[in-house]
């Protein structure tokens, strides 16, 4: 670490580390919020329909409990993602004056996306208890689709700085005669489109199970934990082996449309056939590799199938026009960390499908339920490995073989950038505290109101107050909080019942 920032550091112009490092961190923050606002609506409306469709008021209750968490998570990413915005523009004022008019379409998109969302969220929070049951339902079918939308524009517009395409260059290199259609959809789009919605929807299902396996480990085994675990685990389940096959088709997509990047990512110095895969390892200025697990050949073979695949070096293009040695090892790494964790997640969903299969039941290891319980904070460090690899693996181009990142960069100092960071780094330490905050304060009030309803807690009893219908009489001043007081509290645990 100390290396790579003594390296950035070096780099022209001054400001170009930290505009760097203030993106770099604004990024990280707000893509922890992403799965939420791409795949919990979907999962969300998944519980809601089977509350409708059999009756169910613990599945009600618990979509009902996720909306309101779905609000609050839209909430706060308003401010990381508002930030982001504007710091395209400030800190890349080279990127966006040149090649707004190529790729900002997908932003315009997101935009459209993002107002369409906050308005069925409103919507969808209003609707309970004051619309018919199926009407609620139904007017939140297209939040889910909103929430692809938003991903549709920034993926568009990722994939064009990638794989830029859609314009002509003038004498002056200016890009002219844009086609808009060939912007958007470029060679890369479907492949990253489709691997980072898969991810933050496997991402968003094994974090909400993991809260309620963590419950389970504590030993509430009531229907509501069963069932808060179960609908989101099963969905994360399904998606992982299709992932899996995902991802291996966008590490081609890369290996053919950006072959530096690829040869970053499996570290490959020189181009040739027959190239082993290293497992982590460290690559040298001089090429050679410290560490790591060597396998011969297994590089081309994924690559193309077979040993006799050429695979392009790191060295057939100028040292300029590449990742260093340390840009490159981190690549490699944030790659194998998120094929290794996939991987893992792999075993963990054929386990949950064999005793299902078997029993019709949920595994009865404790050590299923801890490896759930962390699976969705390992989802989290397959994201930001993700983007990690897309980013960095791009270097020294902002825009793929056009721009390089130095020519992009504000003329800001150095000093009030770094002042920049500083206050950014506070205000979002107040940020996702308060976020936390809320959260905690909202499980407290919804296991204040499952020991007030212990009834409610055993599942087969139907609840005394649910979404729709008839509110419970109210209890005299200083009485606990009565459940379904139309503040989204509800049934659990008399244990104290998990979001």
């Amino acid at each position: 670490m100390i290396g790579t920032v003594s390296l950035l550091a070096a780099s022209t112009p001054p400001q170009l580390l930290p505009a760097r490092e203030l993106m770099a961190f604004t990024l990280a923050s707000h893509i922890l919020l992403v799965p939420f606002g791409v795949a919990l609506p979907f999962i969300t409306l998944v519980m809601h329909y089977r509350g409708l469709r059999r009756d169910d008021p613990v599945a009600l209750k618990l979509a009902r409990r996720w909306s309101a968490v779905m609000a609050i998570q839209f909430a706060v990413g308003v401010v990381t993602g508002t930030v982001l915005s504007f710091e395209l523009g400030l800190l890349w004022p080279g990127m966006m004056g040149r090649w707004g008019d190529v790729f900002g379409l997908g932003f315009g998109v997101e935009a459209w996306a993002f107002f369409l969302e906050a308005i069925l969220i409103a919507i969808y929070l209003y609707g309970w208890r004051r619309l018919k049951p199926w009407t609620h339902f139904w007017l939140a079918v297209p939040l889910p689709l909103t929430a692809l939308l938003g991903a549709f524009g920034i993926i568009a517009a990722n994939s064009w700085m990638n794989t830029p395409q859609g314009f002509e260059l003038d004498a002056n290199g200016d890009p002219v005669q844009v086609d808009v259609r060939q912007a958007i959809f470029t060679p890369i789009f479907g492949a990253e489109y489709w691997h980072f919605v898969v991810a933050m929807f496997l991402t968003a299902g094994y974090l909400v199970a993991g809260v309620y396996a963590t419950g389970w480990l504590r030993g509430r085994r009531d229907r509501y934990h069963r069932l808060g675990f179960t609908v989101p685990f099963t969905v994360a389940a399904i998606l992982t082996p299709i992932q899996f096959m995902l991802g291996d088709s966008a590490a081609r997509a890369v290996f053919h449309k950006q072959p530096i990047k690829f040869a970053a990512m499996e570290i490959v110095w020189e181009t040739d056939t027959h190239v082993p895969e290293y497992l982590f390892g460290r690559l040298n200025s001089d090429g050679s590799i410290s560490g790591g697990i060597r396998i011969p050949q297994l590089d081309s073979i994924l690559a193309g199938f077979k040993p006799s695949t050429e695979v392009t070096g790191l060295t057939s293009v100028p040292a300029s026009d590449r990742p260093n040695a340390v840009q490159a090892t981190i690549v490699h790494w944030a790659f194998d960390i998120m094929a290794t964790i996939g991987s893992l997640l792999i075993l963990l969903a054929l386990w949950y499908a064999w005793c299902w299969w078997r029993r019709r039941d949920l595994p009865r290891s404790r050590w299923f339920f801890r490896c759930a319980a962390i699976a969705g904070a390992a989802c989290l460090v397959t994201v930001e490995c993700g983007w990690i690899t897309t980013e960095v693996g791009r270097q020294p181009w902002i825009v793929y073989n056009h721009m390089r990142v130095s020519e992009a960069v504000t003329d800001t100092r150095a000093g009030s950038l770094w002042t920049m960071l500083g206050i950014v780094m506070a205000v979002y330490v107040c940020v996702f505290g308060a976020f936390l905050a809320v959260l905690l304060k909202m499980r407290t009030r919804w296991r204040i109101a499952d020991e007030a309803d212990p009834a409610a807690r055993t599942g087969p009893h139907p609840e005394t107050d649910t979404p729709y219908g008839p509110r419970g009489e109210p209890e005299p001043a200083g009485a606990r909080t009565a459940p379904g007081d139309g503040s989204g509290s509800g049934s659990g645990d008399s244990k104290g019942g998990s979001s």
